[in-house]
């Protein structure tokens, strides 16, 4: 039988090995200042309403930041914005400043809705439902804002940032 730790390695390992597009969730901390987490797990989960969820651990800043606010923006990165990614991706008493050139807001008509500039999609959400699972969280947002733009995604695959490459081109 396999131990607790022997489990849980094979289990990060076995899940490196999905690849998905990497996005960032955004949201306002109390003084104004945008904060943000490099996240993958993340999907669509209805069209009408159109409904998403991210998954946020219970020790990350976001998770606190979503519960008080009710609300996150999630954007998909493009190719080039692995620096981006990476940002967010690093803790934030040791990530440094978020350049404000990355920020950009979705709507004027809803509240504060901060998604990162130049994504190949991004969207505004207002939490309807929070459901725990483990030491996670499992968000569901409602889309209120959406624009989508041009393209390649950023994929995350093996522990490591990459883009996607059509093998049937050609």
């Amino acid at each position: 039988m396999q131990t607790t730790e022997s489990i849980n390695e094979q289990y990060r390992d076995a899940w490196s090995r999905f690849a998905t597009g990497v996005t960032v969730i955004t949201t306002i901390e109390p003084g104004g200042t945008v904060h943000g987490m490099t996240a993958s797990s993340v999907a669509s989960v209805s069209l009408n309403p159109p409904l998403i969820l991210v998954v946020v651990g219970h020790e990350r800043q976001s998770h606190g930041q979503i519960e008080k606010t009710g609300r996150f923006g999630l954007s998909i990165l493009d190719s080039n914005q692995t620096g981006i990614a990476k940002h967010f991706a690093t803790p934030p008493e040791t990530r440094g400043r978020t350049d404000p050139l990355h920020i950009a807001n979705l709507a004027e008509a809803l509240p504060t809705t901060p998604v990162i500039a130049g994504a190949i999609a991004a969207m505004g959400c207002r939490v309807t439902a929070a459901h725990q699972a483990g030491d996670h969280t499992v968000f569901i947002g409602e889309v209120e804002a959406i624009r989508v733009g041009d393209g390649e995604p950023l994929v995350w695959f093996q522990r490591q940032f990459g883009g996607f490459t059509d093998r049937n081109a050609g």
